[in-house]
């Protein structure tokens, strides 16, 4: 995903359904209006994650709200007008990875059988998310002033 936003001209989009429905309708709407190549990587909860699937759409709110998952629209049809191509559309992480990652047996498991090595990337992982997210919040916040110098005709 990151490799097609560097393109330029991909119209690139992170949803999550049980997140936020009408970001996830937006999205598909402006992909299907889009009149290059579209790339929409969906949130897309499984058996395999150890999960009671009928609280699938609660996880992937989780997997929002802690960050792991952040949702955004990149349409670059948008980058010479209005706000500015990137669009984040997800808040800045409110809880912390642990309590999404957790109600998945996939990373239980290691904290049951290697507690100290679970903590670790853990905290590593809890970095990276936090990380992540200021270096979106940064590529919106660039796209929307070169947006706006292009709107005001500066180069």
């Amino acid at each position: 995903m990151a490799l097609a936003l560097e393109y330029g001209h991909v119209y690139v989009a992170r949803v999550a359904l049980g997140a936020s429905d009408s970001q996830t309708l937006k999205a598909f709407l402006e992909a299907e209006a889009y009149p290059g190549p579209s790339l929409i990587v969906a949130y897309s909860h499984c058996i395999a994650h150890g999960i009671n699937m009928r609280l699938g759409m609660q996880q992937q709110k989780l997997a929002v709200d802690s960050g792991y998952w952040p949702l955004l629209r990149y349409d670059p049809a948008e980058s010479g007008r209005g706000p500015g191509g990137l669009r984040l559309d997800s808040r800045p992480p409110k809880i912390p990875l642990r309590d999404y990652a957790y109600r998945e047996t996939r990373y239980r498991v290691l904290s049951a059988t290697q507690p100290e090595d679970a903590r670790r990337l853990l905290d590593q992982a809890q970095r990276d998310v936090e990380e992540r997210f200021r270096r979106l919040q940064d590529r919106e916040q660039a796209d929307a002033r070169t947006a706006t110098a292009v709107k005001e005709g500066k180069p």
